[in-house]
């Protein structure tokens, strides 16, 4: 496989001197008008943030950390795409590509990488192995950014086929959440013969028709989800799906910026108690931001909404998903999607279960709940596949 290229981390010095300058010289506006976060990040938290990231967050350590990880890049369809790349120790692994979303990456799963990989030391069996490859999105992390239009999740998903069958997997499971549910489903759609199963943490499919004529109580709970993000929530995904390029010069030039962009959403979709640190450390939440600050990727994140939000959500409702699919709804999902709507787009629902603890980002919030529900689904897909 010559034309996969073993790939580490490896930023400059000069780069993070650039970083913490830029730290220092930041211009904050004045402190918000409330005393809570309905305008956005709080002042007195982005002043702790951005004194911490300058002085005390150790960009030495926490890059060695994020090189544990086999990664590699490949070329697919002109773009190089960058991935992590585990095998599994145990011969009955099965393989399983695993997809971020916005405004995460590949950091969201480093603590599920190895009980995936290694279930016996993590308190498995061998029958729950994977070989696990994840891979982030184009224009985000330390994948290349599409220099013409037409990377949507459609052709995303095209590639990550790609991608598995490069790697010698002529069968493999796919998951996501956020955008990865979506590209996961499209791998579904796709249904070429590859993908064996998927499980998305963030399904998406409109309402039924009885939903909307006598709502149940679960129902209603997802309505209110779903009017409460299009009300208050929505605007990040508005800017990015209409002009991320005219975002993207503040992101791309302000660290911080880039910062409150992105952990605001990890206030607003963790299960996390008023605060994203209750939940995730702070060292996590930078780490998750330099995979966008140090390739400057605020602009090309944000183009997959405008390649593709009109396509990606459910709006295609006349296409739906056979091969083999499971769900996991985490009770603080934007919008926690009733099995009745996703049953009219996922037409093969083998594996369906609804926790009381957990959000978004679920590998990263719950990790053991995330290994042990993809254990369940993918399970039931070995034994009845």
């Amino acid at each position: 496989m010559s034309d996969i290229k073993p790939f580490r981390i490896d930023i400059t010095a000069e780069e993070i001197e650039d970083l913490k300058t830029r730290l220092r010289l930041t211009r904050l506006p004045e402190k918000e008008t409330p005393d809570d976060w309905s305008q956005g990040l709080p002042l007195d938290y982005a002043l702790e943030l951005k004194d911490y990231w300058a002085a005390d967050y150790d960009w030495a350590a926490r890059q060695a950390a994020l090189n544990r990880f086999d990664q590699f890049t490949t070329e697919i369809d002109g773009l190089e795409i960058h991935f992590i790349h585990v095998k599994s120790p145990h011969a009955s692994a099965q393989p399983l590509i695993i997809t971020h979303g916005w405004p995460g990456s590949i950091v969201e799963f480093h603590k599920v990488i190895d009980p995936l990989v290694d279930p016996v030391a993590h308190g498995g069996s061998a029958d729950d192995a994977f070989h696990v490859v994840c891979p982030s999105l184009p224009g985000y992390g330390f994948s290349a950014k599409p220099a013409e239009t037409g990377w949507g999740v459609e052709k995303i998903a095209n590639a990550w086929d790609t991608l598995m069958t490069r790697l010698g997997y002529s069968s493999y499971f796919a998951q996501g959440g956020d955008w990865g549910a979506a590209v996961t489903t499209a791998i579904g759609l796709a249904n070429i013969g590859h993908c064996a199963g998927l499980h998305v943490n963030m399904p998406s499919a409109g309402p039924t028709k009885a939903a909307r004529e006598n709502p149940t109580e679960r129902d209603q709970r997802a309505f209110e989800g779903g009017r409460y993000y299009n009300q208050w929530g929505a605007g990040y995904s508005k800017q990015q799906s209409t002009r991320p390029q005219t975002l993207g010069y503040g992101l791309v030039d302000s660290p911080m910026g880039q910062a409150a962009w992105i952990i605001e959403k990890f206030y607003e979709w963790t299960d996390c108690n008023g605060h994203p640190e209750n939940i995730l450390t702070r060292d996590e939440l930078l780490d998750n931001v330099m995979f966008y600050w140090l390739p400057g990727a605020g602009a090309s994140s944000g183009r997959l909404y405008w390649e593709s939000f009109n396509r990606a959500f459910g709006q295609d409702g006349a296409k739906t998903v056979e091969v083999p699919t499971g769900c996991s709804i985490f009770p603080k999902e934007i919008v926690p999607t009733p099995r009745s709507w996703a049953e009219q787009r996922y037409t093969n629902i083998v594996y369906w279960n609804e926790l009381e603890r957990g959000g978004h980002f679920a590998a990263f919030e719950q990790p053991g709940l995330f290994v042990e529900e993809l254990r369940r689904c993918f399970g039931l897909m070995r034994r009845t596949g």
